[in-house]
């Protein structure tokens, strides 16, 4: 499928435009090197980089959000992670030439990430990559984070822009979700964090693309 009348691409963060499950990963290691415990390599944490502390967690102890003593230990792992947050992490390859000429086409861009804002802002305002965003919606920017289509609103309110004029890119089914419930054009990442949930095709989204330079060949010119 190719899409047309797009005036902007909206992009999930991590696992589409940036690879940082080394720092999510470093962050949780550390929690278990300063119990003693052995190491794990990047490996093991890179599946789950996708869901956040939850899937670090659950790499790194083998617990869940149900289990008793995991807010404490999220907590620990956030401080973690905000002191490296962009020690390691760097832009997929093919996603900087790709944001150069999505500009070139005069069309707009932006983040839609359930990462939240105490880390979203100050990760993107160090890359030089996000400058040219014309909107970053954090996990909190709005009530609700996706699949529900609020975050995705938000993002083309600030673009001044009308939700089917958007395109929407994710490595995740909840990012699937929430675009098609906006109303937006829909494309999976199939080269982000699949982790567990890799049945692309079960996510009803309308294109897939394996590179980010891919998404190139699926807009039309208008």
């Amino acid at each position: 499928m190719r899409f047309s009348g797009i005036e902007a691409v909206l992009f999930d963060l991590d696992g589409t435009l940036i690879d940082s499950a080394p720092d999510l990963g470093a962050a949780a290691d550390q929690m278990r090197t300063d119990r003693g415990l052995p190491p794990l390599p990047l490996e093991r944490y890179r599946p789950m980089a996708g869901a956040g502390a939850r899937g670090m967690i659950g790499v790194a102890f083998g617990l869940t959000p149900e289990d008793p003593g995991y807010n404490a230990l999220r907590e620990e792992f956030m401080a973690n992670y905000e002191r490296c947050m962009t020690a390691r992490t760097y832009a997929f390859a093919g996603i900087p030439e790709l944001i150069e000429q999505l500009l070139q086409r005069d069309l707009a861009w932006g983040v839609v990430t359930n990462k939240i804002e105490r880390f979203t802002l100050p990760l993107t305002g160090a890359m030089p990559l996000f400058a040219s965003a014309g909107a970053i919606v954090g996990g909190d920017t709005t009530p609700h984070p996706k699949p529900h289509p609020a975050p995705l609103f938000e993002a083309a309110r600030r673009l001044g822009l009308e939700p089917q004029r958007c395109l929407y890119v994710g490595d995740d089914e909840r990012d699937i979700v929430a675009g098609l419930a906006a109303g937006m054009g829909t494309v999976a990442a199939t080269y982000g964090y699949l982790g567990a949930q890799g049945d692309v095709s079960a996510w009803g989204a309308h294109a897939s693309i394996n590179s980010p330079t891919e998404l190139l060949q699926l807009l039309i010119a208008a």
